[in-house]
């Protein structure tokens, strides 16, 4: 238990500095992201001006998936919560998924980057760090810490699975719409998993089993 703490604290570090690089790279306009942003975009401006229904299909799809989808349906799950009496559950949910959209715009707010010249749509707020990469790693992980304990091991695996490419398929689309630049999703997807581990951490939506909980008592000693 003590390990899995480490490498989360340990992992969560990891995606703070990388977060904090890439703003730096962006506030300063090191050159390397100017030109690994621009590869990105152009050649999927360049194919989205000659296919609309592309840009139409992308635009559909980070929508349905988006981040106030998600939060939609988690705030249904949260009535549930609350009705059944897991405030814990509840309270984990809401700090994820819900207060995630706060964490973007405050970041957004400090960031103050501008969006693309290129957007295919139009997209409120800034652009770094992207609030779809953002909102959806923190909301998949979520949803899945809350599932998993509760499915057969043989389906975690394709969980798993699919919410991986839910979310990189929510980061590749706000490019290929060219509403974000790479570096913005790859932000998102550090700045979100760093708050979601510690959420997870302060706020688990489980309580944890002691030593204590585990040792059955002896005859007699009950209290």
């Amino acid at each position: 238990m003590a390990s899995k703490r480490t490498w989360l604290v340990g992992s969560a570090l990891a995606a703070l500095a990388l977060y904090a690089l890439l703003w730096i790279a962006v506030a300063q306009q090191w050159n390397w992201v100017t030109t690994v942003d621009s590869a990105a975009l152009n050649p999927f401006h360049r194919y989205g001006s000659d296919h609309p229904g592309w840009v139409l299909g992308w635009d559909i799809f980070c929508t349905l998936l988006g981040p106030g989808a998600f939060r939609l349906a988690t705030a249904v799950l949260i009535i549930v919560a609350l009705i059944r009496r897991s405030f814990r559950l509840a309270l984990f949910l809401f700090l994820t998924v819900e207060l995630a959209g706060l964490v973007t715009e405050l970041a957004k707010a400090a960031a103050d980057r501008p969006r693309p010249d290129t957007a295919f749509v139009t997209a409120l707020g800034t652009s770094f760090p992207s609030g779809h990469a953002l909102g959806v790693l923190v909301a998949v992980a979520a949803l899945l810490t809350v599932a998993l304990p509760t499915v057969r091991k043989p389906l975690r695996g394709y969980l798993i699975g699919a919410g991986a490419l839910i979310v990189i398929a929510i980061g590749v689309g706000r490019v290929v719409l060219n509403v974000h630049h790479p570096s913005d999703v790859l932000a998102g997807w550090a700045l979100g998993y760093a708050y979601f581990v510690t959420c997870l951490l302060l706020a688990p939506p489980n309580r944890p089993v002691t030593q204590r909980d585990e040792t059955p008592q002896a005859p007699g000693t009950a209290r």
